[in-house]
């Protein structure tokens, strides 16, 4: 389990070698592990699962051109964490305040679907990446999804049964930080009415009243 991040990691060989079809394939895609994106000294931190094969894997930025960021990047900027409504490029010039968007796996996995031991394999990045978020006074953890939820856990070095995932869930952690559960924000889910928007900015509104009072 790795601890520094690079965009060159081959760590998990089934993610790498995949990489490189994608890469053949689309040779304008990214197609490399990608890494975290927004406010390096946040207050709140998503965790999402993994990049897409269009979205992140294509554009090289967490949620961006695909259609799981478009409730996730509206609500940002509903909420004062995103400089625009949508996101669409890398550079498209959209900027995170308070904010940062990291995923738990960071390669690419075929058919959306990492395998336990790459989840694990990733998981020193996200504990590096947490640990330096507490640490520069980061507060509040949203997880996207239970991969996510229980990567995070995970990460601060904690057991997921301890914690179960629950749309709407808050958890206080024994570092200081809290973690927030919601749906993740998928195509899917969205459009089997599973996360509505409704429901979506309930979870943003409890973080945000939360992070008024630290």
């Amino acid at each position: 389990m790795q601890s520094s991040f690079s965009v060159d990691c081959r760590y998990c060989q089934r993610l790498a070698q995949f990489l490189d079809e994608v890469k053949a394939r689309h040779p304008d895609y990214y197609a490399r592990p990608v890494p975290a994106f927004g406010d390096m000294m946040p207050r709140l931190l998503i965790i999402g699962l993994a990049p897409g094969m269009h979205g992140a894997n294509r554009t090289g930025r967490p949620f961006t051109g695909d259609y799981a960021g478009i409730l996730l990047y509206r609500t940002l900027h509903k909420f004062g964490f995103a400089s625009h409504d949508e996101s669409i490029s890398a550079d498209d010039g959209l900027q995170l305040s308070g904010c940062r968007i990291t995923n738990a796996v960071k390669c690419l996995p075929p058919e959306n679907k990492p395998e336990p031991v790459e989840i694990r394999q990733c998981n020193g990045y996200l504990a590096a990446e947490i640990t330096g978020f507490a640490a520069d006074g980061g507060r509040a953890l949203l997880a996207l999804g239970t991969v996510a939820h229980q990567a995070g856990l995970r990460a601060a070095g904690l057991k997921p049964s301890a914690y179960p995932f629950g749309h709407g869930s808050v958890h206080a952690l024994p570092n200081g930080l809290t973690l927030y559960d919601s749906y993740h924000c998928s195509r899917y889910n969205t459009q089997t009415k599973r996360l509505t928007t409704e429901m979506f900015e309930k979870v943003f509104e409890k973080i945000c009243a939360d992070l008024a009072l630290t």
